[in-house]
Formats: C-alpha cells, sequence, structure tokens
C-alpha cells in the first residue's frame, strides 16, 4: 500500500477533504465523499469509524438498499467512499473491506432521440444565450460542466476547434467546432468581452485559475484568453477576497439555471407546445464580492457527436 503523509486535520470529515486533495481528486469526489461519510457516522449515533468495522459498514449499506432504495451506482459509491475513508484517511489494510460485494449496474438501453426532436428540444430554449450553449454541447460532446468552464483561449475559430481541459479523469481533448455555430459563439465572445472590460474598469478581480496557475502567472487572471466564453453576471457584485469556496459555491447557479432550462424544454417540447419555463435569470444576488469562477468538470460522461449526424442519447 502506498504510503500516504500524516495527516494534520483534527477532525474527521476535514482529513477526507484533505486526503481526497492530496491525492488531486475532483471537487465532484471529494464532495461526494464527505457527504457519505458524514451519513454513515449519523447513522450510527456519530460513533467513530475507526471504532466500527464490518458489521457496521454492512448495516449501513443494507439500509440505503433497503430503506432508502438507493441506485446501483450510488450504492457502489458510498461502498468507495467507506473504503477510502478505512484505506487512505485510517491507513487501515482490513481484510473484510474486499469481502464486501459491489453490486453491478444492470445494462440499460439508452433514450434516443430524433433530429426533429433534438431540434425541437432546442427550439424550446428561449433564451438565445442558453440556445447557444445547449447546441455548444450538443453539437461538440462537451459535458455540462466543460461548457461553463470553457474559456476564450481555447476556442480556436481557425482550427474549427474547441480545446476541452481537464475533462473527465483530469484529460485535455480536442472537439470539432460546427461551423453553423461560428456567428453566434463570436457574438456570445462579443458580449463577454463587454464584461470583461467593465470588470477592468471596475478593479473587480479576475477568473479563477486551476491549481497554481495564479501564483506562476500573476496577470493571467485578468488577460482577456482566460476569461469564460460563458460568464455570470453575479461576478458584478462579488469581492476579490473571497474564499475559494465561496468562488466554487457562485459557479452553482449558472450550472442548475442550465439544468433547469434543459429539463423544461424537453418536458415542453414533449407536449409539442415547443414553449419552455426559461425565464428565470443567469444573474444572482450576491451578499459579497467574488471574482468571476465557474464549476469544475462533471462526472458524467458522453460519446462526442456531430450536430448533424448523430443523435443525443441520455440515461433514463
Amino acid at each position: 500500500m502506498r504510503v500516504l503523509p500524516p495527516l494534520r486535520s483534527e477532525r474527521l470529515l476535514d482529513q477526507v477533504r484533505e486526503r481526497v486533495r492530496y491525492l488531486h481528486f475532483s471537487i465532484r469526489t471529494e464532495q461526494a465523499y464527505v457527504h457519505w461519510v458524514r451519513a454513515f457516522v449519523r447513522f450510527h449515533d456519530m460513533r467513530h469509524p475507526a471504532e466500527m468495522g464490518a458489521a457496521e459498514v454492512e448495516a449501513f449499506l443494507s439500509w440505503l438498499a433497503a430503506e432508502r432504495r438507493v441506485a446501483v451506482s450510488t450504492h457502489r459509491q458510498v461502498l468507495s467512499a467507506i473504503v477510502f475513508l478505512y484505506q487512505k484517511v485510517f491507513g487501515f489494510d482490513l481484510p473484510w473491506l474486499a469481502g464486501i460485494g459491489r453490486p453491478q449496474a444492470p445494462r440499460r438501453l439508452p433514450v434516443v432521440l430524433s433530429h426533429g426532436e433534438v431540434a425541437a428540444v432546442l427550439e424550446a430554449i428561449e433564451s438565445v444565450e442558453h440556445r447557444l450553449f445547449a447546441e455548444l454541447l450538443y453539437g461538440t460532446g462537451m459535458r455540462l460542466m466543460e461548457g461553463l468552464r470553457l474559456r476564450v483561449k481555447d476556442v480556436e475559430f481557425e482550427r474549427s476547434a474547441i480545446v476541452v481541459r481537464e475533462g473527465k479523469g483530469r484529460k485535455d481533448r480536442v472537439v470539432m467546432l460546427p461551423a453553423a455555430l461560428v456567428p453566434a459563439l463570436q457574438a456570445q465572445l462579443r458580449k463577454a468581452r463587454q464584461l470583461w472590460q467593465q470588470d477592468r474598469a471596475d478593479g473587480i478581480a479576475g477568473v479563477q485559475l486551476p491549481d497554481a496557475l495564479e501564483r506562476k502567472y500573476p496577470r493571467a487572471p485578468f488577460a482577456w484568453g482566460w476569461f469564460w466564453v460563458f460568464p455570470q453576471a453575479c461576478g458584478r457584485s462579488i469581492r476579490a477576497a473571497a474564499t475559494p469556496t465561496a468562488v466554487a459555491a457562485m459557479a452553482a447557479p449558472s450550472a442548475a439555471t442550465m439544468r433547469s432550462t434543459r429539463a423544461s424544454s424537453a418536458r415542453s417540447s414533449a407536449r409539442s407546445s415547443l414553449r419552455a419555463s426559461t425565464s428565470r435569470r443567469c444573474r444572482t444576488r450576491c451578499a459579497i464580492r467574488l471574482r468571476r469562477t465557474c464549476c469544475r468538470p462533471a462526472t458524467t460522461s458522453a460519446p462526442s457527436r456531430s450536430c448533424s449526424a448523430t443523435p443525443t442519447s441520455a440515461r433514463r
């Protein structure tokens, strides 16, 4: 087993966060592991996990499956969180961990939309910016968070390509930029540049940079190339002195808005009304000032697809 450095944190959940960040897991993995470790402790009346064993783990997993009726993927995620807790945080090499079975997810047929259905969903999105965002995801195969994290420098019109940074598994890749979206995307960049210029004039700090790039390149956060293609206007009322946790929290409304828009548009097109309830604004009111920010990458995956050839698929 790999020898890990001793933990500096004293609280259990802080120890989980510290170990996850040391191993460079994604922010989504950190949030999921912390959530399930907290639920595991609360299920056993706040007993410390170091004092529990296989019987307590099995009881918790059985309760989730029988009473909460969680999905197979959730069941496996909970087990992974508990295994991580005992092996990586506590450093226990317990043989009973390997004996706990992992349920197998059933194979299901994907829900495939025809070209007409995809067009109906896209037409049902009233917001021009949201429609462009949905068309970009469909045409390039990018995930939701990858689109929200897209920066100006990664859109290459000359090559008709988009560079996706730190996708699933922290891997970079290049996707094709549909020619039909070039004019609308250029218009979106002009609107984003206006917000960028306002930020510079108002003295608002630049965007968030990954890892330690902000210390390595102090002026990069203020450069136009690092700005978001789809910035959120909540950055107008944000101060640069906010913590990274607050920075990440401010990105959540944009992802929630896009999910709400997509769901409402699909429901509307299914009723053949072609009118979606997408009037919710992307702007949020904030009591503090942060820098403009965006979400981390999502943990879902989808095949790369052409805007004109391949239908969209989704899990049931």
